[in-house]
């Protein structure tokens, strides 16, 4: 399956320069008809209007290839991809930074939902020296999978509280 080509953003609050050369990408992970798993792709729906041109904006399925085909050489890459949880915590958020340190990449690879997802993009990437300057993932806890299309309310809710947040993390990248 061939993903969709990157989708430049429109004007909005990250509006600066470019964070040191590299250019910013945000991915978007998930698969709109598996529910809650199309968290990614909703978040990049919101971003459209709100980034800069210069700011990419990518969806994926998360196939570790395509992940880091799409960071690459970014100064900036953000990811949001929805996370297995348990119902008492569905919409819970997380944010974690990614350097070259082993710990934060731990972190991912124990929050992924996708068996050969972000954590393994993040392993290969680091090993062969293709991760961006700064990767930061927003991983939304989610329980409904299944075929289907819409988020379940708690989902929904945590995309605006996410969106916020990736809006910050452009802002501070540009200033």
């Amino acid at each position: 399956m061939s993903e969709p080509p990157a989708e430049p953003g429109r004007s909005g609050v990250a509006a600066g320069p470019r964070a040191a050369d590299g250019g910013i990408v945000v991915i978007g992970v998930g698969n709109e008809f598996r529910r809650d798993d199309g968290v990614g792709p909703q978040v990049l729906a919101n971003l459209r209007t709100q980034v800069a041109d210069f700011v990419r904006l990518v969806r994926s399925d998360g196939e570790p290839a395509r992940l880091i085909e799409a960071w690459t050489g970014a100064s900036l890459a953000v990811v949001v991809d929805a996370v297995q949880g348990a119902a008492a915590t569905a919409g819970l958020t997380h944010r974690i930074v990614v350097d070259q340190a082993e710990n934060e990449a731990e972190q991912v690879r124990a929050v992924s939902s996708h068996g050969l997802g972000l954590g393994a993009a993040i392993g290969l990437a680091q090993a062969l020296d293709l991760m961006p300057h700064r990767l930061v993932v927003h991983a939304i806890e989610a329980v409904e999978f299944g075929f289907g299309v819409g988020l379940t309310p708690a989902i929904a809710d945590a995309v605006e509280a996410v969106t916020a947040a990736i809006l910050l993390d452009l802002a501070q990248a540009c200033a």
